[in-house]
């Protein structure tokens, strides 16, 4: 599986729009966990590592931010600013979240439960992992 955003149902209406997220349906896995970041200080990073197993998918319910995707040889930046899309990033990636605007949501959608042990988060340690080597 790749990296991609994912374009989640938007149903207008002049009272407000609704969008939503299925699990199986919309994103490729059970929903485990359910959180968001929200209040990040300007100029700070969020994320910054990898995870063995867990899935995601992150939508902007409010403002913007960048999430820079990493599969140890390629970055890529994807930039939210929409609550109708989400960005899907399986395991096997590294990621961080830059570039918050004033109150900014963060939502994330987790196909696992926490677990310490799921992160990787010393990014050499992330590419010995890929057996890669960074050039």
């Amino acid at each position: 599986m790749k990296v991609e955003i994912i374009t989640l149902p938007k149903i207008e209406d002049p009272r407000g729009n609704l969008s939503f997220i299925e699990q199986l349906k919309h994103i490729p896995f059970e929903i485990k966990r359910v959180y968001w970041i929200y209040d990040v200080p300007g100029g700070q990073v969020r994320g910054g590592h990898a995870f063995k197993k867990q899935q995601e998918c992150i939508v902007a319910l409010s403002g913007s931010f960048d999430v820079v995707v990493d599969d140890g040889r390629v970055k890529q930046t994807f930039s939210l600013n929409r609550s109708y899309y989400g960005l899907y990033i399986p395991n096997g990636y590294w990621r961080q979240m830059t570039n918050f605007s004033t109150n900014s949501l963060a939502l994330v959608l987790s196909s696992t439960e926490f677990s310490d042990e799921d992160y990787i988060r010393d990014y050499r340690e992330f590419l010995n992992a890929k057996n890669w080597v960074k050039i």
